[in-house]
C-alpha cells in the first residue's frame, strides 16, 4: 500500500514536467522558427514590400540559425511599439537584433549580446553648421523625430528635455521628416547612420564630440522558456568563435563597439 502511494505521489510530481514541452522542442517539432522582424532598420533587416522579401544583418544571422536547427525560418511582420508584446503573446518564438532595455527586460527575455551600438545624430546638410555640441539640441527652437516605440525615442526624452519631440507612426522613418525639414534631427545607431547618409546625400552626421549610449545588442525571447535561451546562446557562442558575426557585419559594411 505505501508502496503504490509513493509510485503515484511520485507519478503525480513528475508528469506535468514530462508532458510539458520545451519552446525548442517544439520549434524542432513544427519545423518552423518564427522570427518577429520590423524590416525598417538599415541595414539590419530591410523588407521589400513589393515582394515581402526580407535582406539585412539580421536575416542572415537568423537564417543561419534556422539551418542549425534544421527548420525553416519564417518572417513575421512587427513594429517596434508591439516587438515585445508579439514575444510575449506568442505572436513569434523570437526576435531580430533588440537593444538591450531594461523595461523590455521586465516582460521578456534576452539572449547574450553578440553586437554593440551607440547613438548618432543625423541632421539635413544644410544645418551643419548649427550643431557642435550634443546640447545645441537641447532647445524649444529644435524639433526632434523618433518613431513610436523606439530605444531612441525615450533617449531623446531624456537627452532633450527642452527640444520638441515628434513621433513618427511605425512603418514610417524620421527621416523624411529630415529630408522635408519637418524635423531637426533624428537619432539613429551608428551602423545605420553610415547607411543613411550613403542612401540620402542631404543627411548627414552632425559633427558633435563622442556617441551617446553604448548600448549592446541581442535577441528577445521569452522569458520562461530557460531551454530555448540556453541552446540560443550557446549558438551565439559557438558563432562568435568561428568569426560568424564579424563575417556577416562586414558584408554588411557595418563595424560595432568594442565594448566587450
Amino acid at each position: 500500500m505505501k508502496l503504490a502511494l509513493l509510485l503515484f505521489c511520485f507519478c503525480g510530481l513528475v508528469s506535468p514536467a514530462l508532458a510539458a514541452k520545451s519552446r525548442l522542442q517544439e520549434i524542432i517539432d513544427r519545423g518552423v522558427l518564427r522570427v518577429g522582424t520590423t524590416g525598417d532598420w538599415h541595414p539590419m533587416t530591410m523588407r521589400d514590400p513589393a515582394t515581402n522579401f526580407y535582406k539585412g544583418f539580421d536575416i542572415d544571422i537568423t537564417t543561419e540559425l534556422a539551418k542549425d536547427l534544421g527548420v525553416t525560418v519564417e518572417y513575421v511582420a512587427a513594429d517596434w511599439r508591439t516587438l515585445v508584446s508579439g514575444v510575449v503573446t506568442d505572436k513569434y518564438d523570437m526576435t531580430g537584433s533588440a537593444s538591450l532595455n531594461m523595461q523590455r527586460a521586465k516582460v521578456a527575455g534576452y539572449s547574450k549580446p553578440y553586437f554593440y551600438l551607440a547613438f548618432v545624430p543625423v541632421i539635413h546638410s544644410d544645418n551643419a553648421s548649427r550643431f557642435r555640441r550634443w546640447q545645441d539640441f537641447n532647445a524649444n527652437y529644435v524639433k526632434v523625430a523618433a518613431t513610436a516605440g523606439t530605444v531612441q525615442s525615450m533617449i531623446m526624452k531624456e537627452l532633450f528635455p527642452d527640444a520638441q519631440l515628434q513621433t513618427v507612426a511605425a512603418g514610417t522613418t524620421p527621416y523624411n521628416e529630415l529630408l522635408a525639414k519637418r524635423a531637426t534631427m533624428t537619432l539613429s545607431s551608428n551602423i545605420e547612420a553610415a547607411s543613411l547618409t550613403n542612401r540620402f546625400p542631404k543627411l548627414q552626421v552632425a559633427k558633435v564630440p563622442g556617441m551617446q549610449r553604448p548600448t549592446p545588442i541581442a535577441m528577445l525571447l521569452p522569458n520562461d522558456e530557460q531551454v530555448w535561451i540556453n541552446y540560443v546562446n550557446h549558438w551565439i557562442t559557438l558563432k562568435q568563435t568561428q568569426g560568424f558575426f564579424d563575417r556577416i557585419a562586414k558584408k554588411w559594411g557595418i563595424a560595432h563597439l568594442e565594448t566587450r
